[in-house]
């Protein structure tokens, strides 16, 4: 099955303001959020890139425009799945004022528990983001192969959850993850389960290339002591 790398949008006006921007409109890249969108191009050059997905809000669809710009043989699909989460009534509002909320102690050691008043539970955020990736996995196997990559811009809790399903954690350890805005976190995808192969890694991303040659190529399981790493 293919290979997803996950985009979280690059720096936006509202961490910089230490707001939690959830689906609130206008929010956008900062003059940093810009700069590492021009960047991921560069970053991206030596993949092979099916297709690309992004959540509908502005500031994902910002740090994808310099890759399309850089490919334009590449297609847009936006997918409401992997929207921002739904805050709510904590929707624009600091995060400095919203720790101390009783919710907020849920949020960060019980996730599973968390629902946001006026919004989404994040156990239904995790969810419908995992319905997402199973399917975008099918078509994107069907319309180009098993070994095909694509890319899927989105958000920090989107992502974490993401890689919490695919290591089958439980949600309530889905904040022991990491991932800065503009990271790529890739998890490459098997008949019987999924590898993470990149967690948050804001650096070079040839090793994702899929491999013709060497001694890790065509493996569809983990590979004992290690595995060869990168060419």
């Amino acid at each position: 099955m293919p290979t997803l790398i996950l985009v979280r949008h690059g720096r936006s006006t509202a961490n910089t303001a230490a707001v939690l921007a959830g689906r609130t409109p206008g929010v956008t890249l900062d003059e940093r959020g810009a700069a590492q969108a021009a960047a991921l191009p560069g970053r991206l050059a030596e993949l092979p890139i099916a297709t690309v997905v992004s959540s509908p809000l502005e500031r994902c669809r910002q740090t994808l425009q310099p890759l399309l710009d850089a490919r334009p043989e590449l297609t847009l699909h936006t997918e409401e799945r992997i929207n921002e989460c739904d805050y709510g009534d904590w929707s624009g509002r600091k995060l400095a004022e919203l720790a101390d909320e009783p919710l907020m102690e849920v949020v960060q050691q019980h996730p599973s528990a968390a629902a946001f008043p006026g919004g989404e539970s994040m156990r239904a955020m995790q969810h419908r983001a995992a319905e997402a990736v199973r399917e975008w996995n099918g078509r994107v196997e069907r319309d180009f192969g098993s070994d095909a990559l694509y890319v899927m811009c989105s958000h920090g809790d989107i992502i974490k959850s993401l890689v919490a399903e695919a290591l089958g954690l439980h949600l309530d350890l889905f904040q022991r993850i990491s991932v800065e805005p503009c990271s790529v976190t890739a998890i490459r995808y098997t008949r019987l389960r999924p590898f993470l192969v990149r967690l948050g890694d804001t650096g070079d991303l040839a090793g994702l290339a899929p491999r013709e040659n060497g001694p890790d190529a065509g493996r569809g399981d983990a590979t004992v002591g290690g595995g060869a790493g990168a060419p």
